[in-house]
């Protein structure tokens, strides 16, 4: 039986780091919102499906154009990220298979290559293992507790920055968010939630232009990469 793959995307947050007015995910790079560039990336692997979980209020999402509008599905997003993510989960437990595969990826993810969401998709089901794109930690860090003091340098040597999409099963996933949630564990990526219940997640290394717009300028930067990977045919 051919491995089916699904596309979870969170986009019902506000962003407010980005903007108190505007969303990060809606705004333009060469005549297209982020959302659709972060999107037809994940188009490039054969995806059976793709679930936005968009706010209330968007009426915006729905009236985009995506590469395979076909199999473009939408629900209700949550209050954070990982009830965005759980809604998406439970509308697809009803077309989907509890064994099949889903990649959840950030919306304000545009750069992310097919290079890597390939690698990730063999990754994964080759050692059927939970895996997430990440990359070695490069920088030496600080800890700063109080007053902008430097209380001590850490050691980078096993450290990982995470990246999206993180890819796990359907059950597993779901199972994972409702154990964690009812628990009150603060949720910060899928990975957390497979952490939580001592599931297994493998890194697959990524790459530094797989950025997540956070700020204003990261929209700049992200405009450069998606450029720089045009004119390179490295997508």
């Amino acid at each position: 039986m051919r491995t089916k793959l699904w596309a979870v995307v969170p986009a019902a947050g506000s962003g407010s780091r980005f903007s108190k007015t505007e969303l990060k995910q809606y705004q333009f790079i060469e005549n297209q919102t982020v959302l659709q560039h972060t999107v037809n990336r994940l188009h490039t692997l054969d995806l059976a499906g793709c679930v936005l979980a968009i706010g209330e209020q968007d009426t915006f999402a729905k009236t985009l154009s995506f590469q395979r509008q076909d199999k473009m599905h939408f629900c209700l997003g949550g209050s954070e990220r990982v009830h965005s993510v759980l809604n998406a989960l439970i509308y697809l437990s009803d077309i989907a298979d509890e064994d099949d595969w889903v990649l959840v990826h950030d919306a304000a993810r545009p750069c992310v290559t097919s290079i890597c969401l390939q690698e990730l998709v063999r990754s994964a089901i080759e050692t059927d293992t939970n895996s997430i794109l990440a990359i070695p930690v490069r920088d030496t860090l600080k800890q700063v507790q109080t007053k902008n003091q430097i209380e001590k340098s850490v050691n980078r040597e096993f450290l990982w920055q995470a990246q999206t999409p993180q890819m796990t099963k359907l059950k597993d996933l779901q199972y994972a968010i409702e154990v964690a949630l009812a628990n009150q564990v603060i949720i910060t990526d899928e990975a957390s939630a497979l952490e939580y219940i001592n599931q297994p997640v493998h890194v697959v290394q990524g790459r530094s232009d797989n950025i997540k717009i956070t700020y204003k300028d990261d929209l700049e930067l992200a405009r450069l990469i998606l450029k720089s990977q045009a004119e390179n045919s490295n997508i």
